[in-house]
């Protein structure tokens, strides 16, 4: 992929350009990108997620190159694929989308054992791996607000 490419899909379509929040700018663009897979099979969500994954990875290396700086906070890709991991449990609809972008969030700032330790690791995978666990934290107290509160 060219520097061009890279950057526009590791800023999340340049969202991550935001002076303010740009994490959660971000995270935004996964909203979207959410509501895109509206009408997909649970199965194919969760293929796209696998294959989002394995380009996050990549596209995050890459970027950290161009920007020669460990997980800039341009680089966004991250924030995208940690909310499709917290929708994957989930209905998309307003209300999960909702709780989702919130515990998230919440989740990726916070990050609790041992999600600061995951980005220690090198190149694409120190950047995305992070959210992917925070991702799956906010996932877990997702399925369980909507399995035991109905919503």
């Amino acid at each position: 992929m060219n520097e061009k490419l890279i950057t526009f899909l590791a800023t999340g379509f340049y969202s991550g350009l935001s002076p303010i929040a740009p994490g959660t700018a971000g995270t935004l663009v996964g909203v979207l990108i959410c509501l895109i897979c509206l009408p997909m099979p649970w199965i194919l969500r969760l293929i796209f997620v696998i294959l989002l994954f394995a380009l996050s990875i990549y596209v995050a290396g890459q970027a950290e190159k161009i920007y020669r700086e460990k997980d800039d906070q341009r680089i966004v890709i991250d924030e995208i694929i940690g909310l499709q991991v917290t929708m994957l449990p989930v209905a998309i609809n307003i209300l999960n989308l909702c709780a989702a972008f919130v515990l998230f969030r919440i989740f990726d700032i916070w990050k609790p054992f041992p999600v600061r330790n995951l980005q220690g690791l090198p190149g694409g995978w120190g950047v995305v791996i992070d959210d992917v666990a925070a991702g799956i934290y906010a996932a877990i107290v997702l399925w369980l607000l909507t399995y035991f509160l109905k919503f």
